[in-house]
């Protein structure tokens, strides 16, 4: 899945990943209100504005990005419903070509971090038969437990041909706490980048490995001196445009050949409608108001890569 990645970032000329992180007060009004009366105000009437706001920006956008990256969290805060829209979500993109990185952040040990692994990049076995459940084609993994916590999702992988983005260092103000701190003369961030690439070295695709690293656009300095410790991995990098990282900000992420990283935008594209750049699409027109977005953090992308 690694290969496929790289191929749609090179086809897209996009190393762009979109997050499909929806809260309701996102969801344009009128899309709510046409969920609303089918379903009611309830957790059924939540997921199916949930899934038609995904559906429009994923129509609207597919033909420019590689890739989606699905928030769990956002899903499952509405309950069984909310997972319902999740996992239509992921089977939707496939349709679309697109690469899903489910945004999991799974971290726990043994036959637990396996059901992990089975339920959201594996099959399960029930009777004589398989299924496979959420079925992304990369997870986000908090490796916090160690290798016990991650080697049943490298398991996974390398049964499945699927991938993984190991958190390393996050975008969030406070990861300094515990990712900063130093183990001899070392950043704790760095010696997890180390296991990131020893882990990768066990599951490559053509080019680049299929365990991946998370480190946030809001460390670009880091973002460069992680880059060599992780040759081969590729970087989902998030923290763009909402949280302050731009274009400029991200080349160390990338390696020489322009590959190596992509970078994720959440509500800088799905709610782009709300910022006054985009306001003349109004709510009725959203989606393309994220197809602008994408578009224009693709152009800032490129020109900062083709211009380090």
């Amino acid at each position: 899945m690694i290969n496929k990645l790289v191929a749609n970032i090179q086809k897209t000329g996009a190393p762009i990943v979109v997050g499909l992180d929806p809260m309701l007060n996102y969801i344009p009004k009128k899309v709510q209100e046409r969920a609303f009366a089918e379903y009611g105000e309830t957790l059924e009437g939540a997921a199916e504005a949930i899934w038609q706001f995904n559906k429009e920006i994923v129509d609207k956008t597919y033909d420019l990005i590689p890739a989606v990256k699905p928030q769990i969290a956002m899903y499952e805060q509405f309950g069984l419903p909310g997972l319902a829209a999740f996992k239509k979500t992921v089977d939707y993109c496939k349709e679309k070509g697109l690469v899903v990185i489910g945004d999991i952040k799974r971290g726990d040990i043994g036959s637990t971090s396996a059901a992990y692994a089975v339920g959201h990049l594996g099959k399960v076995q029930v009777g004589s038969k398989s299924y496979a459940p959420f079925n992304e084609d990369f997870v986000t993994v908090n490796p916090y437990l160690g290798s016990d916590g991650v080697n049943p999702f490298l398991d996974v992988c390398k049964e499945e041909k699927k991938g993984m983005f190991i958190l390393v260092k996050t975008s969030n103000p406070s990861s300094g706490e515990f990712q900063d701190q130093l183990i001899g003369d070392r950043p704790l961030y760095e010696l997890v980048g180390e296991k990131v690439a020893a882990w990768g070295e066990q599951h490559m695709g053509d080019t680049y490995s299929y365990v991946g690293a998370v480190v946030g656009a809001t460390y670009p300095e880091m973002g460069k001196a992680l880059r060599k410790v992780m040759p081969k991995a590729y970087i989902l990098v998030p923290g763009y445009g909402a949280q302050g990282g731009q274009g400029k900000d991200l080349v160390h992420f990338f390696n020489e050949d322009g590959l190596g990283a992509i970078i994720n935008s959440s509500r800088g594209i799905i709610a782009a409608y709300k910022q006054e750049k985009y306001a003349d699409f109004g709510e009725e027109n959203f989606g393309e108001a994220s197809r602008a977005a994408v578009e224009d953090m693709a152009a800032d992308v490129r020109s900062a890569l083709e211009n380090r």
